[in-house]
């Protein structure tokens, strides 16, 4: 007579082991960890950041460094650290070299097309994705069709056009083509957040009476706070250091603008021999961009997932 045969403990005790744990011994017998390509895949990304910032940083820390160094230094022993803070260059850099007036002609710009693009650009978005009338659509691919129009191919009839409303060599000139060029994607970007927005925050408004125009500048603009500081970032960026439209449009010395300054920075120090005063008007220049990406990085970054979020 045959007798079922009793099967060995630890095969017994297999059918009471839960998923995870049956889990962890074919892990074991196959001599894998769990996580193992996962923390090899972190390992190499957090290294090619590293590389990445390491490309960044450097460059601009030698800038700010060789700006504090002699003539001499910067020719004989480039790596090395200054002897001293010969803050001569900078004052040699903004008065001699004017990078002042520069300076103050780039605020002006930059600060009158940056108010104007972030209006006039909010409001045309906020009708874009509030409101349904016959040719939204349309209105909103001529805007982004305007990303894709190259700006070399304008600048001859830009040129004629300006001349024409005479406003070649003038700053309120500069600051409208600052602003018709920095409209679509301004427009593209906010009218995306818009639609992220609650659409009852907005029509509680109008029911306690609040007007179309009252809704928007005292409800939905305060709402889209992220979205506006990251676009502004952008165009902050794009203006600041925008070199092509005020080469043509903008030939006067004194309305010249900072990116033309260090062009004609570059080319009398060069000749005159004064790199440090170069490489100060370089790190003049650069200082602003950067201190406006430190001061508002958060901002751009919730701006930019805040969309992704909802």
């Amino acid at each position: 007579m045959k007798t079922t045969e009793t099967p060995p403990p630890a095969v017994r005790q297999g059918g009471d082991r839960g998923p995870d744990q049956a889990a962890h011994a074919g892990a074991g017998r196959s001599g894998r960890q769990p996580g193992g390509e996962g923390a090899a895949l972190n390992v190499f990304s957090h290294g090619v950041l590293v590389i990445w910032a390491i490309m960044v940083v450097l460059p601009l820390l030698w800038a700010v460094m060789t700006s504090f160094k002699t003539d001499d230094a910067i020719l004989s022993s480039p790596w090395s650290l200054p002897d001293g803070l010969h803050l001569e260059n900078w004052g040699r850099a903004w008065n001699q070299a004017h990078m002042s007036d520069y300076f103050l002609n780039t605020i002006i710009v930059v600060g009158g097309s940056l108010v104007g693009t972030l209006v006039l650009g909010s409001m045309a978005a906020y009708v874009l994705a509030r409101f349904e009338f016959p040719g939204n659509r349309f209105v909103y691919y001529l805007f982004l069709g305007g990303n894709s129009f190259p700006i070399m191919l304008a600048l001859v009839p830009l040129f004629y056009v300006m001349s024409n409303l005479s406003l070649l060599n003038t700053l309120h000139g500069l600051i409208l083509v600052y602003i018709a060029y920095s409209l679509p994607f301004t427009v593209f970007f906010l009218t995306a957040f818009f639609r992220t927005l609650p659409s009852s925050v907005a029509e509680a408004a109008l029911i306690d009476g609040a007007s179309h125009s009252r809704t928007f500048f005292q409800v939905m603009l305060p709402m889209a706070r992220p979205g506006l500081i990251s676009v502004g970032i952008f165009n902050f960026l794009g203006q600041w250091n925008q070199y092509m439209l005020p080469t043509v449009l903008n030939t006067e010395p004194e309305t010249k603008v900072l990116s033309q300054g260090l062009v004609e920075l570059a080319t009398s120090q060069g000749y005159k021999g004064d790199w440090s005063g170069l490489f100060a008007g370089l790190v003049m220049a650069m200082l602003p961009v950067l201190g406006a990406y430190i001061v508002f990085q958060r901002q751009v970054v919730s701006g930019l997932t805040a969309g992704a979020l909802k």
